[in-house]
């Protein structure tokens, strides 16, 4: 089934993981082999091939860089201006691999559509580029908000304010606090620019600050359910219901912290966890059951965002294995039409009502 995943941190893996896409998740593992500067060294689960392989033919990808001041430990860059340029430089990479036909950039309706057709041909998805929709993941490389219009112009159609810790818009997981006038006025040039507000990773108190001044599209592309897990990254019900309200759509996320609790990052075991893919249908259902339907649900997997097999469902070898989550839909009694929502149709009927 044709398949959209609305978060894959593409970008930052092949420009800061030095990982080459274009190989197959086999070759780019091999690669690894022996290296331990990252945790997810040789355990990677996407590239271009497996979106290919799993009929992933449409996703939202990112660029991220996050500034990060002098009493902040997280890791980061220590001016807006350079996260601008590590954005810039990820937005080359993307640019690089349309001009070699791996990737083409999605940014109206006329240009979904022109792809949805390709991918509705019959024939080898070997020879069919990747679909992308460019997302920022956490504004703080927007030097100030005239360079959202500039960004726009280059295809950015999503932004989500925050990503971890405090941010110069926003404030993010583990963060508490407002966005106060600038992150508002960013999200007034969003609205005029018809930029998608990404909900994911605003803390509490700037996700409803963000709902009560922005206007316009707002998705969240991968988050779960705090019900569940309870952790501050998630959302709770209340949040749930202000996003179906507002027409969202939420992507499941399959970072193994988030599906199951009780995760402690490096130490934990996906297997011995039972943390697999039926444990993002768990998060998937609960919004279902909140929102009364099956609408407001789609795939936002996250896959290799900064982790890898160590950390994500034990049945997942590659993100072609995203072609187990209908059978196990079917088995909770989900219709074909509510599946087929969940694969792509939700993502596109938001994208088509976003951009008519």
């Amino acid at each position: 089934m044709f398949t959209i995943d609305a978060h894959l941190d593409l970008s930052m893996n092949a420009m800061e993981w030095n990982r080459d896409l274009r190989l197959s998740v086999e070759a780019i593992r091999t690669r690894e082999k022996g290296l331990t500067d990252k945790p997810d060294r040789a355990k990677g689960v996407v590239s271009l091939p497996a979106l290919r392989q799993g009929n992933v033919g449409l996703v939202v990808a990112t660029q991220i860089a996050r500034f990060v001041a002098a009493d902040n430990p997280l890791p980061g860059w220590h001016s807006p201006e350079q996260a601008w340029a590590q954005t810039q430089g990820q937005l080359t990479w993307y640019n690089t691999m349309e001009a070699t036909g791996e990737m083409v950039q999605i940014k109206d309706r006329a240009g979904l559509d022109a792809h949805l057709n390709l991918w509705s041909q019959p024939g080898d998805n070997k020879t069919k580029p990747i679909g992308y929709i460019l997302s920022l993941e956490g504004a703080d490389s927007i030097v100030d908000v005239s360079y959202l219009e500039h960004a726009y112009r280059k295809g950015l159609r999503a932004v989500g304010p925050a990503h971890y810790g405090p941010g110069r818009y926003a404030q993010g997981t583990d963060a508490t606090g407002f966005m106060g006038p600038k992150g508002h006025a960013l999200l007034r040039e969003m609205e005029r620019l018809n930029i998608i507000l990404d909900a994911t990773h605003l803390c509490d108190d700037s996700f409803w600050e963000a709902l009560d001044h922005f206007s316009g599209h707002v998705w969240a592309s991968h988050n779960n359910c705090r019900a569940l897990v309870d952790h501050n990254r998630q959302f709770s019900d209340e949040q749930i219901k202000a996003l179906v309200a507002r027409g969202a759509v939420i992507g499941g996320a399959m970072d193994a912290w988030m599906m199951v609790p009780h995760w402690q990052r490096g130490v934990s075991d996906p297997k011995a966890m039972d943390c697999n893919l039926d444990k993002v249908i768990d998060h998937m259902d609960h919004i279902c059951q909140l929102a009364g339907n099956a609408l407001h649900i789609g795939i936002g997997s996250d896959l290799d965002g900064a982790f890898g097999k160590e950390q994500c469902p034990y049945d997942l070898e590659t993100i072609a294995d995203l072609q187990k989550i209908p059978e196990l839909l079917l088995k909770r009694g989900y219709s074909t039409a509510d599946i087929e929502g969940v694969m792509h149709g939700n993502w596109l009927r938001f994208l088509h009502n976003a951009w008519q």
